[in-house]
């Protein structure tokens, strides 16, 4: 409550200390684009080639200090665009665009319009004869056309354009994700970057959503920000993967529509719609999403006690998934005046998942005999329910660059799900070995999240810079899980995997970034401090835990978050840049849960409630480089953590079994949950080209490389380790423009492939990962508007997920599937309508009128 006020207090003065400036004042009284009415910019479009007027191509003039539109029109028939109501104070930016020719962007400053020498202020600023370049060009009767690159990178972030992943389309944000350098997507949809987890963002917020709850066609891009800076959460120490969804602020209406088919079981449709008129935009998205599969897992144990072999045990087991999903965004951008902005996003998806598994069970003696057969069917229906709303205000000063943004975020939402096991054993000679037995299971949860947030940016001249803000987070949640043992005359005795709790997370942080540029040489420095408590408790043994970061002020250490870039530009096309971010990483709630999951009879969960927070050192230097045909970004890495979490497993012990055997558990079932290592170190490289040959065909490899040391040990058992991994990646892109052949006209053609090796765990190693898509893309219909793909994903139906363990209580072996091989067939539809007047409303904005 505390950082509340202070929050409020701070947006108080703030508001204060520009309305009380005189000069501000001043400015916001001085209004010309509501006092000045005949200032106006106009010119005439023409084609380079054949010096004929371009009709119907759209001009956009936009507000240049924060990139907000003004006004916009399309040319007439003799290519004239004209707009007026125009400040005298203000620098703007034209924007064409028209079919068939390069777009064109020209500033316009205010000092050029105050030129103009006209007594009464007042101002006409002819722009003369635009020429625009055409964007095709003709190629031994081949014709291609120029387009956005899939990836732009830079010396901070790399950006992903996800239209240009055919092997997405009709997916979710999972397909996205495996088509990018530097991401590893694991068996449960997962995403780590560079082996470490990201924090996920949704359009620059945190999110409940999960990436295979986002429609890949709803998503315009995706930014990777490997070391992130002190502006951003202390808890992206795995760096940030911010998921940007489709919003035009183009005039009129515009949307996009899709639907898929596929196999197994794919049924997907999603609308995407824009409307801009006068000071509203409005947008909205909605669909729904389906899909299936069969997916397997087999999994082979050597028991042991003191290194000698005792029994073996394999395991086979296949599950049916069934998933749908819905969602519905919509929301407005309010542009009040030239200076104010407010918009609201509300969000909803509904979704349904069903898991039914098989499992055949063997357990063998020490010769490899068979002693008596298992088998478990589990069925396991789920379902969600989210939801969010966002609220966001902009000011922009008079001053160039000048803003303040706040902005409020909640997320709120639940689920439930249920279940049954049934567990039967049998004898060699087909024989019942034991009595069956029989768990039911069920659940549900609900969450509430709850963001508050302010950043104000202030450019103290062209070559330094000025940020800070505030932001306030808290997490409500709660959860009851009940599970009861059915005996034979069903009766149901509550099992002590019943969990049902609750806990709270508050994380209040502040920050301060200065950056300064000095000839080729630019730096920028910041300082983050955060306060994070975590309160959990189990209800029905009162038994608390979590932690509180700083306790006490003798570590306000662990409060406090560095960073530090050094950038040195060589020309126009080199940069080089070094980087330093002091983070932290927070155990989850299920890292701290001690609640026992028990979905795999052999392979049990449970949380570790003493885990504390991690600390991570990680530096880079980067250096980037554009060159004709394409650009080369390299990057040398190390990040030393601390009390790293780290996953250990052991068998269960006796007292566990004796708790849990009427289950259905293995009584040499493993149990994976989490400690604190000593340290851990890992020192990498990365190495990203995107290179064009011709004008057609475009290839991104890209190759990671680490080496990996922990330290780590639990009850005097030594469990250090060390290892080195790779992981490479090849994206290829090829499309014809033939005016030969309406077939192969159009046509384009993606292949993506990629490799990882096995990595060192404590106890053990990872197995070796690969998987290969493949999409074809052909455009349709006038103007290209329309467009048919077919993806396959996982083309040899080679990707799956496992793992080594080998201690001396145990050795195995296992591997699982979770996606499988699909095909998918979508067709998509752009459409608009620039003149589209949801009033029905004939404004002559940027005619003739003065």
């Amino acid at each position: 409550m505390k950082f509340f006020l202070l929050s409020v207090v701070f947006l108080f003065c703030l508001t204060q200390l520009y309305a009380q400036n005189p000069e501000q004042q001043s400015s916001s009284m001085e209004e010309p684009s509501i006092q000045i009415k005949t200032n106006r910019i106009y010119g005439k479009l023409l084609d380079q080639n054949t010096g004929k007027p371009i009709e119907a191509a759209s001009a956009q003039l936009y507000i240049a200090a924060k990139d907000s539109l003004f006004d916009g029109m399309l040319t007439k028939a003799n290519g004239d665009f004209n707009f007026t109501n125009l400040s005298a104070t203000i620098t703007y930016k034209l924007v064409v665009s028209a079919l068939g020719f390069e777009p064109y962007e020209q500033l316009i400053p205010a000092a050029s319009m105050n030129k103009s020498g006209r007594k009464d202020g007042k101002f006409e600023r002819d722009l003369g004869n635009i020429s625009l370049h055409p964007a095709i060009k003709q190629l031994e009767g081949i014709t291609i056309t120029g387009t956005k690159p899939a990836l732009e990178m830079s010396i901070d972030r790399k950006v992903f354009n996800v239209a240009k992943s055919l092997t997405s389309a009709g997916g979710t944000a999972v397909d996205v994700m495996k088509n990018i350098p530097s991401v590893s997507v694991d068996i449960d949809g997962n995403v780590e970057l560079r082996n470490t987890t990201p924090q996920i963002y949704v359009d620059g917020r945190p999110t409940i959503l999960t990436l295979d709850q986002i429609p890949a066609d709803n998503i315009e891009r995706v930014e990777l920000i490997t070391n992130p800076s002190a502006k951003f959460d202390a808890a992206t120490s795995g760096g940030i993967i911010n998921v940007v969804l489709k919003k035009d602020k183009r005039i009129g209406l515009n949307g996009i529509a899709s639907a898929s088919v596929g196999t197994p079981g794919i049924l997907n449709g999603n609308l995407n719609l824009n409307l801009r008129q006068g000071k509203l935009n409005f947008f909205a998205s909605g669909g729904y999403h389906q899909s299936k599969g069969k997916a397997k897992g087999e999994t082979r144990r050597e028991n042991k006690l003191h290194g000698v072999t005792q029994d073996y045990f394999n395991q086979y087991s296949t599950n049916n998934r069934n998933r749908k999903f819905t969602f519905l965004n919509f929301g407005i951008d309010y542009f009040i005046d030239n200076r104010n902005t407010l918009s609201i996003t509300q969000r909803f998806g509904t979704g349904r998942f069903r898991n039914d598994e098989t499992q055949q069970q063997e357990y063998l003696d020490d010769d490899k005999d068979l002693l008596y057969s298992g088998y478990r069917t589990s069925a396991g229906p789920s379902k969600f329910n989210r939801k969010s709303t966002r609220l966001n205000y902009k000011y922009t000063f008079p001053k160039q660059g000048q803003e303040l943004t706040a902005d409020i975020n909640y997320n709120y939402g639940g689920g439930s799900s249920n279940g049954m096991i049934i567990n039967t054993y049998t004898s060699p000679d087909g024989s019942e070995y034991k009595i069956p037995s029989v768990v039911r299971n069920d659940g549900s949860n609900n969450s509430r999240e709850l963001t508050f947030q302010a950043d104000y940016s202030n450019p103290i001249n062209e070559d330094s810079k000025f940020e800070t803000g505030i932001r306030s987070y808290y997490n409500n949640f709660r959860s009851h899980y009940n599970a009861f043992n059915i005996d034979t005359d069903a009766n149901e005795t509550k099992l002590p995997l019943s969990n049902n709790y609750k806990y709270t997370q508050i994380i209040n942080a502040a920050y301060a970034t200065f950056s300064q540029k000095k000839g080729s040489f630019s730096y920028q420095v910041g300082l983050r401090a955060e306060y994070s408590k975590f309160d959990g408790l189990l209800i029905d043994s009162a038994y608390k835990f979590g932690y509180k970061y700083p306790s006490s002020g003798k570590n306000i250490w662990n409060a406090l978050f560095p960073s530090i870039f050094l950038t040195k530009e060589f020309g126009e096309n080199d940069q080089v840049q070094f980087n330093f971010s002091r983070r932290i990483r927070r155990p989850d709630f299920w890292q701290l849960n001690p609640f026992i999951e028990i979905n795999d009879p052999v392979n049990l969960r449970q949380g570790n409630p003493e885990l504390q927070p991690e600390f991570i050192n990680s530096f880079e230097l980067n250096y980037s480089k554009n060159y004709g045909s394409g650009n080369f970004l390299a990057s040398i890495f190390w990040r030393n953590n601390p009390n790293d979490i780290t996953q250990y497993s052991d068998t269960i012990s006796t007292a566990q079994y004796e708790q849990l055997q009427s289950a259905g558990i293995d009584p040499n079932a493993i149990l994976n949950t989490y400690i604190n290592a000593n340290t851990t170190n890992r020192y990498g490289a990365e190495l990203t080209v995107q290179h064009k040959v011709g004008s057609n065909f475009d290839i991104t490899p890209s190759v990671t490389m680490q080496y990996r040391t922990t330290k780590a040990d639990v009850s005097n058992m030594n469990l250090s380790n060390d290892g080195f991994n790779w992981q490479g990646k090849l994206i290829v892109n090829y499309k014809i423009k033939t005016e030969r052949s309406k077939i192969f006209n159009n046509l384009g053609f993606q292949l993506t492939g990629e490799y990882e090796s096995g990595r060192i765990i404590p106890q053990g190693k990872t197995l070796p990962q690969n998987r290969v898509d493949f999409a074809i893309r052909k455009d349709l219909l006038k103007n290209n508007k329309g467009a048919i793909t077919l993806a396959v994903n996982d083309l040899f139906n080679s990707q799956r997920w496992g793992n080594i363990y080998d201690t001396e209580a145990f050795y195995q072996e296992s591997y699982r599937r979770w996606n499988v091989r699909n095909f998918r067939l979508t067709f998509s539809y752009k459409f608009g309508k620039a003149d589209f007047s949801l009033l029905n409303r004939n404004r002559n904005r940027g005619g003739d009128e003065e």
